[in-house]
């Protein structure tokens, strides 16, 4: 059984920044749309789900921004012709009966940690894989045995599916340590502050050598522990308070409060009618075609889920 969690905010970002404008035939701006279902489709035709959610941020500041008003203050507005095709990314997912959840205060990493958990602890079946399909790096930190991040490439044609191993062998650290890792390095992105003085090379050799943060500070604060370069010492001593906000802001929370039930989120049942009108009014023409695909891919999950239903059914699982 497969569950993707969208994060659309991430892939209209993305979608917005590497295709041309693209006008449907109203002149409404729809080009990060049309790049969104474009990596949709391939998710879904490379993971072939039982269930999919999306999640969105919302325009209000998060408790992120509560706590630090300077949290992606660097980060230029996108322009009004991005925010203009949120809605019109809603309604098609909407067509597809693919539930959104968003919340105000909490940003879309949080809501997909949240869903991810949830999957896990309520699941109705033995054992449910989990792709995030996002477009940025924020996610890394939620891969495990069960979760997997399915991510761009370069422009939005490449992609690749990351889980523990792959990320290792990419970044060099493991999923898990990625908060500390942008909390001892800062992420510019984000605004996230880190260490003054600790760049990358740093952070990662220091995860390494200590395994997270906590154990670096129960390591470096006794007088006696002499195996750290005293310089490097000297900032993680002087910059702890720092460094643990950055841990803070940078780990996504499990615990935003969204109305959650896995067989709510299950793929396959729309009107195709309704969505070939939906793309017809924002003239996707050639996506229309696509429909077929992952309409024989539903009716595929279907089955398989069917069986699956009935196996954990005599297994006692669903009890």
């Amino acid at each position: 059984m497969r569950f993707l969690i969208i994060d659309s905010n991430a892939l209209l970002h993305r979608a917005f920044h590497a295709l041309p404008p693209l006008q449907d035939k109203e002149g409404r701006q729809t080009g990060a749309v049309y790049g969104f279902l474009l990596t949709l489709f391939r998710a879904i035709k490379d993971i072939s789900p039982n269930y999919i959610a999306a999640t969105f941020d919302t325009p209000s500041p998060t408790f992120r921004h509560k706590k630090f008003k300077e949290y992606k203050a660097k980060r230029e507005k996108a322009p009004d012709e991005f925010y203009q095709q949120i809605p019109i990314t809603k309604e098609i997912l909407g067509g597809l009966n693919i539930p959104i959840f968003e919340k105000p205060g909490f940003e879309a990493d949080d809501i997909i940690a949240t869903i991810a958990k949830k999957i896990q602890k309520e699941q109705i079946y033995p054992e449910i894989e989990t792709y995030i399909v996002t477009g940025d790096q924020d996610t890394l930190q939620l891969v495990d045995k069960n979760t997997k991040v399915y991510t761009l490439g370069k422009g939005i044609k490449e992609t690749v599916i990351l889980d523990k191993e792959k990320v290792v062998e990419k970044y060099g650290i493991l999923p898990e340590q990625m908060v500390d890792f942008k909390a001892l390095a800062g992420d510019p992105s984000d605004n996230i502050p880190g260490a003054t003085g600790i760049g990358k090379k740093t952070a990662s050799e220091i995860l390494k050598k200590f395994g997270s943060i906590d154990n670096l500070y129960r390591k470096i604060e006794d007088k006696n522990f002499k195996d750290i370069n005293p310089r490097i010492k000297k900032i993680l001593l002087e910059q702890k308070e720092q460094i643990l906000f950055s841990q803070v802001l940078a780990k996504a929370r499990d615990d935003a409060p969204v109305d959650f039930k896995i067989t709510n989120c299950s793929f396959g049942s729309f009107d195709i009618k309704k969505v070939e009108e939906i793309f017809e009014k924002y003239s996707f023409y050639s996506l229309k075609k696509r429909l077929k695909e992952i309409i024989k891919n539903s009716d595929n999950k279907n089955e398989e889920k069917s069986n699956d239903f009935s196996k954990a059914f005599k297994d006692g699982k669903l009890f």
